[in-house]
């Protein structure tokens, strides 16, 4: 009888147990079919393209052979060729790689650094948070995307390490700001000013105790900052100022789209590269709305 009462106890405690971020997150991806099926179809389409730019020699498929210049789709090009002869199915995938690739990095990169800084400063406050988001305030007052231009028109030689550094100079800001925000009315929990009567240390408070219950903030941000990198780079590349012209990218196969010949004659060198913009920015829109859905029920839930 004593063994029956203890399990039944331990049901009723899993049961009333609050769920955790990643639960809240599964069961809305559940819920909500189109951002299930986006999620799925992002896995599918970047991991194919990074298997498949990994199988592709860039230095081959960017040789220029005028035999094919502007070939239509067909059997030697399943997407045609631009006006140098290239394989324009070759540049797509290699191009969606690189864009992706720039992205994810921005995003990893200014994540951290904005979590690092926007967790500190909620935490400490002081004149730590003073210093800090002076050096916030100037960096929002400045035209980042214009700055941006100016060092990679300055930079001489630069390659995709070069312009992702460029990019996260800049971009950390607007997550060290929300990060901030909510830490600060995380430092006054009840759990926070326990650990410090504790003695536990700082950092360990900072980052094993107050980081976790932001995680679900974390995902939200980090994810629509995605989808923001991935339209600054082509758009970057796009006016000219992305990754240089030997490296294909999303944003120069859209460029093509600027001459109003291949606009009309050509549209097989610009509108493949614009509708997988097109989707992935949907999916991942997808994506980040039922993840902001999921983090805002996990507010709620306490």
């Amino acid at each position: 009888m004593k063994n029956t009462e203890a399990i039944e106890a331990s049901k009723e405690m899993k049961v009333s147990s609050p769920p955790t971020g990643f639960q809240v997150i599964a069961r809305e991806f559940m819920k909500d079919k189109l951002a299930m099926f986006s999620l799925i179809s992002l896995i599918v389409v970047i991991g194919s393209i990074y298997i498949w730019a990994w199988q592709i020699d860039q230095t081959q498929l960017m040789r220029i052979s005028l035999r094919d210049k502007l070939a239509e789709p067909g059997e030697k090009f399943w997407l045609g060729a631009d006006k140098g002869g290239r394989d324009i199915l070759g540049q797509l995938v290699v191009g969606a790689r690189n864009s992706l690739t720039i992205a994810i990095s921005v995003t990893l990169l200014t994540g951290f650094i904005g979590v690092v800084i926007g967790l500190v400063t909620g935490y400490f406050g002081g004149w730590i948070d003073n210093i800090f988001m002076r050096i916030i305030d100037f960096f929002i007052t400045i035209p980042s995307l214009m700055i941006i231009i100016v060092f990679v028109t300055i930079v001489p030689k630069y390659n995709i390490l070069i312009f992702i550094l460029i990019m996260s100079v800049f971009l950390w800001v607007g997550t060290a700001r929300v990060i901030r925000s909510k830490a600060l009315s995380e430092s006054r929990r009840d759990y926070i000013n326990a650990s410090k009567t504790l003695g536990t240390g700082n950092f360990v408070i900072i980052f094993k105790e107050m980081m976790p219950n932001l995680s679900s903030l974390l995902i939200v941000e980090m994810t629509l900052n995605f989808a923001g990198n991935v339209g600054l780079e082509t758009g970057l590349s796009f006016l000219g100022f992305g990754l240089p012209p030997s490296t294909p990218s999303l944003g120069t196969l859209v460029s093509y789209a600027t001459d109003p010949f291949i606009m009309e004659n050509a549209w097989w060198n610009w509108l493949p590269a614009a509708l997988l913009i097109l989707l992935l920015m949907l999916a991942i829109n997808y994506v980040g709305q039922a993840i902001r859905r999921s983090a805002d029920a996990r507010q709620r839930l306490g």
